[in-house]
C-alpha cells in the first residue's frame, strides 16, 4: 500500500512534473493535484477519499496561499502532513510556514532523491527538516513573545523530554503511565504555553531551552 499524495501548486506544468516524480518512488503515489488551497478544501469537503497523507504546497498561490492553506488543513485536518515545497527561501517565508502548521520546507530545486527521502521521514517520524531550517527554527524559537522563564509541571518537562524522541504520544502516556487523554491534555496545553502549532515547534523549544539535549 502506498502512501497519498497531493499537490497544490498553481503552475500546471511544475505541479505536472512533481506528479510524474512522486509517482516514481515505491511508497508514493499523487492522489490529485491541485491550483490553489480553495480547490483544495473544496476537494477535501467533497469525499473522505480526498483526504491524502501529505500534501505538498506552494507558498505563493492565488485565491488561498500556502500560509492559508497550510493553517486550514492543520486546523481541520491535523492527521495530514503538510511540507511546503516553494521556490521562496527566505528566512521570513520560512518561518511563517512552519508557525502555520507546516511539517517540512523544501526548495523546488531539490534533487529527487532528497524528496523522497524527505517523504518517508515525514510519515515515519512526522517531520522532516534540513540542517538549514532547522538551525533557523532553534534559532527563532525561545518562548512565546520572546521569553523563556515559562513556569511548566515536572509531568510538563517530562511530556516535553519524551515528546522529543521518535515515541508515539500513546507510547509516552504507556511510559508515564498516564491516559492517551491527559498526554494530550498536557500537549494541548504546553502548544498554548510556547504559542507553537506541532509537535516540531515543542521539540525545538525544549532544544534550545536545553530542556533535552540530543
Amino acid at each position: 500500500m502506498k502512501y497519498s499524495v497531493v499537490v497544490v501548486d498553481d503552475h500546471t506544468l511544475l505541479s505536472q512534473a512533481i506528479e510524474g516524480m512522486v509517482n516514481t518512488f515505491d511508497k508514493f503515489k499523487v492522489l490529485y493535484t491541485c491550483k490553489n488551497g480553495k480547490e483544495l478544501s473544496e476537494k477535501f469537503l467533497g469525499s473522505p477519499k480526498n483526504i491524502p497523507d501529505i500534501v505538498l504546497v506552494d507558498v505563493n498561490m492565488p485565491v488561498m496561499n500556502g500560509i492559508e492553506t497550510t493553517q486550514w488543513v492543520v486546523e481541520n485536518y491535523p492527521q495530514v502532513h503538510v511540507m511546503a515545497l516553494s521556490v521562496e527561501d527566505a528566512d521570513g517565508t520560512i518561518l511563517k510556514m512552519l508557525k502555520a502548521g507546516a511539517v517540512g520546507y523544501l526548495l523546488k530545486d531539490t534533487q529527487k532523491e532528497v524528496l523522497e527521502k524527505a517523504l518517508v521521514e515525514l510519515m515515519e517520524n512526522g517531520f522532516y527538516h534540513t540542517k538549514e531550517v532547522t538551525n533557523l527554527l532553534l534559532e527563532s524559537v525561545s518562548g512565546k513573545n520572546g521569553k523563556s522563564n515559562i513556569e511548566f509541571k515536572e509531568n510538563e518537562l517530562t511530556f516535553m523530554r519524551l515528546a522529543c524522541s521518535e515515541l508515539t504520544y500513546k507510547e509516552i502516556a504507556e511510559k508515564m503511565f498516564l491516559s492517551p487523554k491527559t498526554i494530550d491534555g498536557y500537549r494541548d496545553s504546553l502548544f498554548t504555553k510556547l504559542d507553537v502549532r506541532n509537535r516540531v515547534g515543542l521539540v525545538m523549544y525544549a532544544i534550545k531551552n536545553k530542556i533535552y539535549t540530543p
